[in-house]
């Protein structure tokens, strides 16, 4: 599961390096290497048609973030099969539209698709743990200190020590304050006082230095600043505002003004192209395929109960501004007002139709045309109803958070248990932190997983009623 509580995910802790280049580039290599392996297995010449899947595969899964699961490996496995899946079936839709499939070997195309997935969990499992012995064989792991202890000092140094393959490891903070104002009891890395951090960095060869000051504090930061100019260490800021909750923060310039973004959409610039012309895609593609069906749901609305075949509700879209999404009715009743109650298990408003509707999510077809008219997105968090909105932004901190992006058909929140009705203030609470993590960490292949998961959550009928 992506982290819904690392303020600092998707900000880089060190610089670029071997290890997260050998890391990135481990799944199209694996990919490729599996592809022309087994056409040697089974002699096989490697002709153009060959070159060029293996050149498909690759580009398909470079762009991929790299697992990133901490010896967790069913999950994952879980991410891997995900990302092979998604994979598979845009090379076979490619083939299957230029009609080169016939091109390969049966063979080697049906041993390729089952093993690479194995050789990748099998690669992403080792490639950390033996980057990181190299590291520290070679003597490249460098150094870090952190200048300011408490919490966020503890969960860097937390981060940092569960991820061997950075090749960093931090030694201990500094901090004038005495342990117990900071929430430590001086057992926790204390190596002494700002003014003797200089020094230590250069007796130590420290060649991180992660300044962890409140703001308020400038004239010791740029004391600090001043005395390791004498020193060759990396610093990275690491300000108190981090401690909030952030949404796709980031550094920009404006007139040559440095501004930090602390909550902003992750569609600005190209990622809003790409995410528009996604939903486009997916959106035209999947209406003419459910045309038929969406066309028989109709059909059998009208003539089960009296009313509309399409239920409309204002919800909250982008930046908080109304507008109507479509449904198929599956209730006796169209509630758009101030209060509305949720539907509950067994629901008595809840027609025959609708039930199955509800169960396997046909309702929500409709909103295929929202995406199309640029009010949705195919993913994204879920919008809720008006009057739910006015009530849960007074009760949970940070819930308009959710409304940066606009809203999707399924999200992130529901592929992980959190479909369906949010009965109390904690469940509301667990969306909200699956919203937020999908704003911090989007993607197109987050986007793309999201989406193969929720077919296999619609064919559970997970929270559905």
């Amino acid at each position: 599961m992506l982290s819904a509580n690392q303020p600092w995910q998707g900000l880089p802790i060190s610089p670029p390096n071997t290890a997260a280049v050998i890391q990135r580039a481990t799944t199209p290599l694996v990919a490729v290497a599996s592809l022309l392996a087994l056409c040697r297995a089974f002699g096989v010449a490697l002709d153009p048609a060959y070159a060029m899947l293996a050149l498909l595969a690759f580009s398909l899964t470079f762009p991929a973030r790299p697992p990133q699961r901490n010896g967790d490996r069913l999950a994952l496995a879980v991410d891997v099969l995900t990302l092979w899946t998604i994979v598979v079936a845009l090379l076979l839709l490619l083939g299957w539209a230029t009609r080169t499939l016939g091109a390969f070997d049966r063979r080697v195309i049906s041993a390729w698709i089952l093993a690479t997935p194995a050789a990748l969990v099998a690669a992403h499992a080792l490639v950390p743990v033996l980057v990181a012995r190299l590291l520290a064989a070679e003597g490249a792991q460098r150094i870090a200190v952190v200048a300011g202890g408490g919490e966020m000092a503890r969960r860097l140094a937390q981060d940092i020590g569960q991820a061997p393959q950075l090749g960093i490891r931090v030694a201990g903070y500094f901090d004038d304050r005495a342990p117990s104002r900071i929430g430590l009891d001086g057992t926790d890395g204390r190596l002494g006082g700002l003014d003797q951090l200089a020094d230590y960095a250069r007796a130590h060869h420290v060649g991180i230095i992660y300044i962890n000051l409140p703001m308020t504090a400038q004239p010791r930061i740029r004391k600090l600043l001043d005395d390791l100019r004498d020193t060759t260490a990396s610093i990275y800021f690491v300000p108190d505002i981090f401690l909030f909750d952030l949404i796709q923060a980031r550094m920009d310039t404006i007139g040559g003004i440095p501004v930090l973004a602390v909550c902003e959409t992750p569609f600005t610039g190209i990622n809003g192209v790409v995410k528009r012309a996604s939903d486009l895609v997916l959106a035209s593609a999947i209406l003419l395929l459910i045309a038929p069906v969406m066309l028989a749901i109709a059909v059998a609305i009208k003539r089960s109960s009296p009313g509309p075949v399409l239920f409309k509700q204002r919800r909250y879209g982008l930046d908080g501004a109304e507008i109507v999404v479509y449904k198929f009715r599956t209730m006796t009743v169209c509630e758009d007002g101030g209060e509305i109650r949720q539907a509950t298990r067994d629901d008595p408003r809840v027609t025959k139709l609708g039930a199955f509707l509800r169960r396997t999510s046909l309702d929500e077809l409709p909103q295929f045309i929202n995406v199309l008219q640029g009010c949705m997105s195919v993913v994204g968090p879920r919008p809720h109803a008006v009057a739910h909105n006015e009530m849960y932004r007074k009760l949970i901190s940070g819930y308009m958070l959710r409304h940066k992006v606009k809203p999707g058909i399924t999200g992130w929140a529901q592929v992980n248990g959190h479909r369906g009705e949010t009965a109390t203030l904690d469940r509301m609470q667990a969306r909200l932190d699956y919203d937020l993590a999908y704003l911090r960490n989007w993607s197109l292949w987050l986007d793309l997983r999201i989406v193969v998961k929720t077919v296999f959550v619609v064919l559970q009928k997970q929270n559905a009623y």
